[in-house]
């Protein structure tokens, strides 16, 4: 039997019992493994299938679907890759204009760019950090009067909080446009019960190896439209017709996931709803400890939902706590833990400088103060502990 060599992820990877040494360094987000990825490995291995094809890999499309809710699920080789093909599949072209919170990661907005699409940024909500509805819906109806809707509108589930797609889909739904939900940081997230991207024309999910489940790699396209799946499934394997040799009517991409990687994520699904407590118990934790500091506010968790707290985000106050979230990122650095600014707004960075907005002054007021603290489910309570301790060692109030 082949011997397997220790797997590497992104980050260097806890296991359910982790055994740090007293000071070692906190990671933001590493990986936690659940003890059953080296022997699904092995299986693959066995198997001969490694390529993005297999067995492996409709397991891994079926887990999916188990864990969103979503019938039809093709795996991918990245969230990105996710993205990109639903902008394709919904026809996105040059000059069509892509609606979407300025509060996101760049890969948000990046596909549909680079096919010759135009951003434009709303605000988000304090109460949720995800898209504004409300301002959706005015600047929607401000659009039809112009008689220029945009092609698409994609909210984004922030920080494992899932976005208000019953407001959005009602506001966009007026007007015939299509809702793509990233949902790249909300597997595990719930809205009214449902999970999360559930009523979306398309989600797309990311199992990167700081997410809350991790391929190593990895995403996934879903959809309750299996025509939808299919021509993406099609778009995602080089757009090859069918035909005994090699002919192509379109181009297309290589954008199939390995079934390593498939097989790694499906032993990590399983271990989603476990996951998504530990989360929620380190945000709790942090919330509980530190309640009597000032200047420090937790990221709301929005009415709608239930959030997987897959990161830990603050607000600082510098006036209150007595140091700003760049002096409070330094200070954790000191301890050896890990800490990250929130986003950057779009609109804020070089490449989007004159990209149409709406508002934007919520989502600049979260990165002027924002901080992500480390948030592992497979951090211990004295790794926690060392973190509280030194942001309790930071504040200056």
């Amino acid at each position: 039997m082949t011997v397997l060599a220790p797997l590497r992820l992104e980050s260097p990877p806890v296991t359910e019992a982790p055994a740090a040494a007293r000071g070692a360094p906190i990671p933001l987000s590493p990986p936690h493994l659940t003890g059953r990825e080296g022997a699904a490995l092995q299986a693959v291995l066995e198997s001969g299938w490694v390529a993005p094809a297999g067995p492996a890999i409709a397991a891994f499309e079926d887990a999916v679907a188990a864990a969103t809710g979503f019938p039809h699920v093709l795996a991918t080789a990245s969230g990105t890759a996710a993205l990109h093909l639903a902008y394709r599949v919904l026809g996105i072209g040059p000059g069509d204009e892509v609606w979407a919170p300025g509060f996101t990661f760049v890969a948000t907005v990046a596909p549909a760019v680079q096919m010759g699409a135009v951003p434009r940024f709303l605000d988000v909500e304090p109460g949720s950090w995800t898209l504004d509805a409300d301002l959706l819906r005015r600047e929607l109806a401000a659009a039809a009067r112009r008689g220029r809707l945009p092609r698409c509108v994609v909210p984004v589930d922030i920080y494992g909080q899932a976005a208000d797609l019953d407001a959005i889909l009602a506001a966009c739904g007026r007007w015939g446009v299509p809702v793509l939900s990233d949902s790249a940081e909300g597997l595990g997230a719930t809205i009214r019960g449902r999970h999360a991207g559930r009523g979306a024309r398309l989600a797309a999910f990311s199992f990167n190896g700081n997410k809350i489940v991790t391929a190593g790699g990895g995403g996934a396209l879903a959809s309750d439209d299996p025509v939808l799946i299919a021509r993406a499934r099609h778009l995602a394997s080089h757009a090859k017709d069918p035909a005994p040799h090699y002919q192509h009517s379109e181009t297309g991409h290589a954008y199939g996931m390995s079934s390593l990687l498939a097989a790694v994520g499906a032993a990590q699904l399983a271990a989603l709803p476990q996951r998504v407590a530990r989360r929620r118990a380190v945000f709790a934790r942090y919330a509980e400890a530190l309640a009597d500091l000032p200047g420090l506010a937790f990221m709301p968790e929005a009415p709608w939902g239930r959030a997987t707290r897959w990161l830990s985000a603050v607000l600082v106050d510098p006036a209150r706590f007595g140091a700003g979230p760049e002096a409070l990122r330094l200070a954790l650095a000191a301890a050896g833990a890990e800490s990250r600014p929130v986003w950057k707004p779009l609109p804020a960075q070089p490449v989007f400088r004159d990209a149409p907005r709406a508002g934007g002054a919520v989502a600049e007021s979260l990165f002027a103060a924002g901080l992500c603290l480390p948030s592992g489910s497979g951090m211990t309570e004295a790794e926690q502990e060392r973190v509280i301790a030194a942001i309790r060692g930071a504040c200056r109030a």
